[in-house]
């Protein structure tokens, strides 16, 4: 391995100067690390001295993120050490042990690889994982507003790819949000890799199940509705529903539900449709050929929900006009990509449309009361508390306890402060 003098980053062998700051580079054991009084692991050999933290990569709410260079197997590795107020909880330190443990039974071409669990001699706890550079779909997403059809398709395509084996495995991931989703950039396109696999949830006969109380499992704007219930039946269509919300909003540049605080758009998951996306990205040109793909990917019924991320991403290629299945088009490099898109469309644009009741003058008909969403939470299972509210209760008083808790936090802090 190689290492630069002046950012500390790692590099393979054949590399000659870093593509950061162009300083030539060394070998790695001829690069001396700063100390850096903040931190005192940058320069320490941490897990038997078999990790050599280089430098920070990133914080988290549950720890930060160094790279290091495993000086066992001669190779780059993230290395995520628990904050220490974290690593006093058994239930947080059992899900990052999981993490390790599962990694095993997942594919990964798509999903991050994790190498080791090891505890650390600051009475600590690190995950080793495979090194990525890129950035998460959160930082593209904040940067760019909305990303081309290519570039979603072809992530789409990687995720299905990874995600089903995964659900075959009968494991769900619970927590697929844009922070989650790692874009490693190479000259064909984004390789996608899913992060964090710390919340799965593992269906099959005889898992462990973990009980955490006061604890939100998954990210409100992603999340399905029957997770936000608590519902026993909670299954790999919650993976579906957060992958369909997170493409919605990569083209419109906008989430499919709303809202200003947790319980709010969790009860706009729960009680509204979302806006078409032919509709929200207009601007974008979304085809209107993805709104009955999106309606269906976001049902509210599980039941009546696409049925795996395969299924979702071929009828998103169907919807830009790509005949090849998902995990043909997802390899393909995104210029490749654009030009199958373009032509699709085109021709779905020239063939006829077929005759419609609005075409005709016939008013639709009105929904009936029967067919509005059930928001109701009946069964018990692993979390006590949905976004810190119990559960079991009826949704509208779930989120009135939910604004009454924020106003007393907010209470007890102004007296904290005053008195």
């Amino acid at each position: 391995m190689k290492a630069c003098a002046k950012c500390q980053r790692l590099f393979g062998d054949d590399a000659g100067f870093c593509p950061i700051d162009g300083t030539a580079l060394r070998a790695a054991s001829e690069v001396p690390i700063p100390a850096d009084a903040k931190d005192p692991r940058i320069g320490a050999k941490l897990c038997g001295d078999r990790y050599e933290v280089r430098r920070i990569v990133a914080d988290g709410g549950m720890g930060r993120v160094y790279q290091a260079l495993d000086t066992a197997a001669e190779r780059s590795v993230a290395l995520k050490v628990l904050h220490q107020d974290v690593a006093v909880d058994e239930v947080a330190v059992e899900r990052f042990k999981r993490e390790f443990s599962l990694s095993a039974q997942l594919p990964h071409d798509h999903i991050v690889e994790v190498f080791d669990f090891q505890k650390t001699e600051d009475e600590s706890y690190a995950l080793v994982m495979e090194y990525l550079e890129g950035e998460e779909l959160r930082m593209s997403l904040k940067r760019e507003k909305v990303l081309p059809p290519e570039r979603v398709l072809r992530m789409l395509g990687q995720l299905a790819v990874g995600l089903d084996e995964a659900h075959r495995s009968r494991l769900v991931h619970r927590d697929i949000k844009p922070d989650n989703i790692f874009l490693c950039g190479t000259p064909e396109g984004d390789v996608v890799k899913l992060l964090d696999f710390g919340s799965v949830r593992d269906n099959s006969e005889g898992a462990k199940k973990l009980t955490v109380l006061g604890t939100t499992i998954g990210s409100p704007y992603y999340m399905a509705p029957e997770q936000a219930q608590g519902l026993r039946e909670l299954d790999h269509r919650a993976d579906v529903w957060s992958v369909a919300a997170i493409a919605y909003e990569s083209l419109t540049g906008k989430v499919p539900f709303g809202g200003s605080t947790g319980p709010s758009i969790l009860l706009a998951i729960l009680s509204r449709e979302p806006q078409p996306p032919s509709i929200a990205g207009k601007e974008h040109h979304v085809p209107e050929a993805l709104d009955d793909v999106m309606a269906d990917a976001l049902s509210k019924d599980m039941k009546t929900r696409i049925g795996s991320l395969g299924e979702l991403a071929d009828r998103f290629g169907e919807a830009y006009g790509l005949t090849l299945s998902h995990d043909e088009w997802g390899q393909l490099p995104e210029a490749e990509l654009k030009v199958s898109i373009e032509q699709g469309l085109a021709a779905a644009r020239a063939r006829p449309k077929p005759s419609s009741a609005a075409a005709q003058g016939v008013e639709p008909a009105e929904p009936s009361k029967g067919d509005e969403p059930s928001a109701r939470n009946t069964f018990a299972e692993e979390e006590d508390f949905v976004m810190g509210v119990p559960r079991g209760l009826p949704w509208g008083l779930m989120a009135g306890l939910a604004a009454v808790i924020l106003v007393l936090a907010a209470l007890f802090t102004y007296f904290l402060a005053f008195r």
